[in-house]
């Protein structure tokens, strides 16, 4: 008999794998994606400004390795530095353009990825794994 959890830990450990090689920025032509992290983060936090704390947060990483990070995305001119409106003590990182671009660019290609793994599903079952994948991580997220 086969356990689903069992099935869902070995699934969700493949694409944690996929993930760490950064597959998808290669493929998107992104010779060093050491910025990627940065801005996914930035972007996945919306209209909620983060700094350095913030990105070592989401990311779960230290502040010295969040610092690395973002320095090196700050480099590759994919984010910038704006000093906090309402706290002057605080610097929050924004997208540049190039930031922009290149997450258009990831999701362009992961998408397309997406879209041929399940090339021979019927439309039901593409709707029906979206919804139960997004309730899944959902519920991931509140644990």
């Amino acid at each position: 008999m086969v356990d689903p959890v069992a099935e869902v830990e070995a699934a969700m450990v493949a694409i944690r794998r996929r993930q760490t090689k950064r597959m998808f920025a290669r493929a998107a032509g992104v010779a060093d994606d050491s910025g990627q992290q940065v801005i996914d983060a930035i972007e996945a936090a919306g209209p909620d400004p983060l700094g350095v704390n913030g990105i070592a947060e989401a990311l779960g990483v230290d502040q010295p390795r969040a610092s690395k990070l973002v320095a090196a995305a700050v480099a590759a001119g994919l984010v910038r530095r704006e000093a906090d409106q309402l706290d002057g003590r605080r610097t929050n990182l924004v997208l540049t353009q190039a930031g922009h671009d290149r997450l258009a660019a990831v999701h362009a290609i992961r998408r397309t990825r997406f879209a041929e793994a399940m090339t021979d599903w019927p439309d039901s079952d593409k709707e029906t794994f979206a919804i139960l994948l997004t309730r899944f991580v959902a519920a991931l997220n509140r644990s």
